[in-house]
């Protein structure tokens, strides 16, 4: 009887531990955050169709002779730039390119808040897409100072950075050897959103012309 009862008491022990072990892993998964997004891009990308990515719901095939249901550097980086739903704040030096300037245009259609800062020069070139933006009422803002504005980078939702040396063209795109880091890491994201902060009132337009009245 006794040796029946030992057994007994031996085998609720080895219940009970097993159930603190899978307690305790449970736990420690819910306490474990969430893994932080970091990714590496680079350029050139190989050329394939992201009409999927602009209309994802749609049932009718695309008909274009480009390579269909390629993923790439740029598809992914589209995709990164398409993830924003509140807000996009950039900052970019060269901005042509056409795919690009229909994500920006679609975020804004979609109600997400653009704002662009872009170099004075470079958007008045031909080809730029800057004059675009702006016919949207996407509000846009070139540097007033004489230092070339050469930054290249976004921040989507206040969260997510994207940044590197390609410039929103399609030969950086396609043609050169180019790179981008995608990060949700906040004290890379943080420094960024203040640059944009402090150029954004830096450049704004109202105060130069209060700047000049005053002196008039």
């Amino acid at each position: 009887m006794s040796m029946m009862w030992t057994v007994k008491v031996v085998g609720l022990g080895v219940v009970a531990l097993s159930l603190s072990l899978e307690l305790l892993g449970w736990l420690f998964c819910r306490r474990r955050p969430e893994r932080t997004l970091h990714e590496v891009l680079f350029f050139p990308s190989k050329v394939a169709c992201v009409e999927h990515i602009f209309t994802p719901a749609s049932t009718y095939p695309c008909l274009c002779s480009l390579p269909h249901g390629v993923e790439t550097s740029f598809s992914r980086f589209l995709r990164h730039l398409l993830s924003a739903t509140s807000s996009l704040d950039l900052c970019v030096f060269a901005f042509s390119h056409m795919a690009l300037s229909r994500a920006v245009l679609t975020l804004h259609s979609r109600g997400v808040a653009v704002r662009v800062i872009a170099d004075k020069d470079y958007a008045a070139i031909t080809g730029s897409q800057i004059g675009v933006l702006r016919k949207a009422g996407i509000c846009v803002r070139c540097d007033v100072g004489s230092v070339c504005m050469h930054h290249k980078f976004a921040v989507v939702d206040g969260r997510l950075l994207i940044t590197g040396s390609l410039n929103w063209t399609l030969t950086a795109v396609q043609s050169n050897m180019e790179n981008i880091l995608v990060t949700e890491e906040p004290e890379l994201v943080q420094p960024f959103i203040k640059e944009f902060h402090r150029l954004w009132e830096f450049n704004d337009p109202a105060r130069y012309l209060h700047s000049s009245d005053q002196k008039t």
